[in-house]
C-alpha cells in the first residue's frame, strides 16, 4: 500500500489533475442537464433528484478511480446520456419503482456480459480504424462548437483559441489549463459569472425498493441495456484504443456494470465507460507520458464524488460558467484526441472506405429505434470491411476455435 501511494505521488501532475477536472465539468455542465428535463417527465421531487445526482455521481467517481488506479490507465467512466434521452422520451408509461426495477436489470444484464467476455471477442473482429473513425465522428462536433461559440462570444473564443494555440507552441502540456485561465479572467471582466445562482445543500441519498414491471423491463430495461452498450461502452473501448490503452475490455464492462446495479436502488439508471470525457484525459494535454496520465482518471473521479455529495447544487456552479467557455474548452481539450483518432482512421489503406462510412454515418447523427449514430456507424463499418476485405469462412472458423478454447 505504501509503495502504491509513493507511485501516486510521484506521477502525480498539475496538468492531469486539472484535465480530471475540465472532464468532470464538461459531465455536469451538459449531459446532467437531461437529469432535470428526464424529473419533469415523471414530476420527480427534488430531494428524489438529488439522490439521482448523487447516484450517478457515486457510481461514476468511484468505478473510475478503482479502474484507473486497477489498470493504471485513464479509465473515465460516466452516466449513460443516451439512457437519460431514452428516460426523457418513455418513463412517462411508468413508476418510479418500476423504473428502478428496469435499471437494476439493466445494470445486471451489464454486469453478465461483461463476466462473460462475450463483449471482447465481440471488439475482437472491429478494426481498430473503424473503432477510431467513429471516435473521430463523436468529437467532430465538439471541435466545431470551438470556431460556432465565436460569433456568439467573440472576446472568450478568440481569447481562448489564442491563448491556447500559443501554449500549444511553448508549453503544450498546459495548453489547455492556460485556455481554461484565460476563459474564466475574460469571463469575469465582461460580468458574464453568474455566482449569485449558486445555492449550497448536501444530498441526502434515498434508498427506492425496485418493483419489476414485464413492461417496464422491455419497455425502459432492454433498451437502456442496448443504448448504454451500443452508444457508450463500444465507443469508450475506442477512446481507449485511439490513444494505446490495450485495456481489456471485459473487466472495464464488468466494473461499471457492479456499478449500475449497486447505485440503481438510489436512482441511477447506467454508469458505463465515457467516450467524449475519456478522450480529454487520455490524451497528451494530460500528459505527455501514457503511463502517467491516469491521474487524470482518479482526479476525475475524486470530483465527481466531491461534487456529487452536493446533488443538485454542482448544476446552479456549472451554470454559473458562460456556455460559450464550457463549449470551447471542451472543443480545444479534445483537438489532439480528433487529430489522433483521423491520423489512426486513415493509416491503413485497405480501410480507409469502412472508416470513412463509418465516419460519416457517426456524425450524420441518425438515429434508428433509439439507438444513436455511433453504433450504427460502427455497424456500417464492420459490413463495409467484410464487404471489401473480409473473408467469411475465416471469421466463421475463427468464432469456432474460439468457442473451443473457451469451452476446453
Amino acid at each position: 500500500m505504501y509503495s502504491r501511494l509513493r507511485q501516486l505521488r510521484t506521477d502525480f501532475s498539475i496538468s492531469a489533475f486539472i484535465v480530471g477536472l475540465i472532464a468532470t465539468m464538461v459531465s455536469y455542465a451538459g449531459p446532467l442537464l437531461i437529469v432535470f428535463q428526464a424529473a419533469e417527465v415523471v414530476n420527480l421531487s427534488h430531494e428524489l433528484v438529488s439522490s439521482w445526482i448523487w447516484a450517478i455521481s457515486f457510481g461514476t467517481g468511484l468505478s473510475a478511480i478503482v479502474l484507473s488506479i486497477w489498470f493504471k490507465a485513464p479509465i473515465i467512466t460516466a452516466w449513460s446520456t443516451p439512457g437519460l434521452v431514452l428516460l426523457v422520451t418513455s418513463w412517462s408509461a411508468y413508476s418510479f419503482s418500476d423504473a428502478i426495477g428496469a435499471f437494476v436489470i439493466s445494470g445486471l444484464a451489464i454486469t453478465l456480459l461483461g463476466f462473460s467476455g462475450l463483449f471482447s471477442k465481440i471488439m475482437a473482429y472491429v478494426p481498430q480504424a473503424i473503432t477510431t473513425a467513429m471516435l473521430a465522428g463523436i468529437l467532430l462536433s465538439f471541435g466545431v462548437q470551438v470556431f460556432v461559440s465565436i460569433p456568439d462570444f467573440p472576446a472568450l473564443a478568440t481569447a481562448m483559441l489564442i491563448s491556447y494555440l500559443c501554449a500549444k507552441r511553448w508549453t503544450p502540456r498546459y495548453a489547455v489549463v492556460i485556455a481554461l485561465l484565460v476563459g474564466t479572467a475574460v469571463a469575469l471582466g465582461f460580468d458574464r459569472m453568474h455566482f449569485d445562482t449558486i445555492q449550497v445543500e448536501l444530498v441526502k441519498p434515498i434508498f427506492t425498493m425496485p418493483t419489476f414491471s414485464l413492461d417496464a423491463i422491455i419497455g425502459l430495461g432492454v433498451p437502456l441495456f442496448i443504448v448504454t452498450m451500443a452508444s457508450q461502452n463500444a465507443p469508450g473501448m475506442g477512446v481507449l484504443k485511439a490513444d494505446g490503452y490495450d485495456t481489456p475490455a471485459s473487466p472495464l464492462i464488468a466494473t461499471t456494470g457492479l456499478a449500475s446495479l449497486l447505485t440503481a436502488p438510489f436512482g441511477s439508471h447506467g454508469i458505463n465507460l465515457a467516450a467524449i470525457t475519456a478522450a480529454i484525459c487520455t490524451g497528451k494535454e494530460a500528459h505527455p507520458d501514457p503511463g502517467k496520465r491516469y491521474i487524470a482518471g482518479i482526479s476525475s473521479g475524486l470530483f465527481y464524488l466531491l461534487f456529487g455529495m452536493f446533488g443538485a447544487t454542482i448544476v446552479s456552479v456549472f451554470s454559473a460558467f458562460p456556455k460559450e467557455l464550457t463549449a470551447v474548452i471542451a472543443g480545444l481539450a479534445l483537438f489532439a484526441s480528433l487529430s489522433s483518432s483521423l491520423t489512426s482512421a486513415m493509416s491503413v489503406p485497405s480501410e480507409r472506405e469502412s472508416a470513412l462510412i463509418t465516419f460519416l454515418v457517426t456524425i450524420s447523427g441518425i438515429s434508428i429505434g433509439g439507438i444513436g449514430a455511433a453504433f450504427w456507424g460502427l455497424v456500417a463499418g464492420v459490413l463495409t470491411n467484410l464487404i471489401l476485405n473480409g473473408d467469411v469462412r475465416r471469421i466463421v472458423k475463427k468464432s469456432k476455435k474460439q468457442d473451443i478454447d473457451v469451452s476446453g
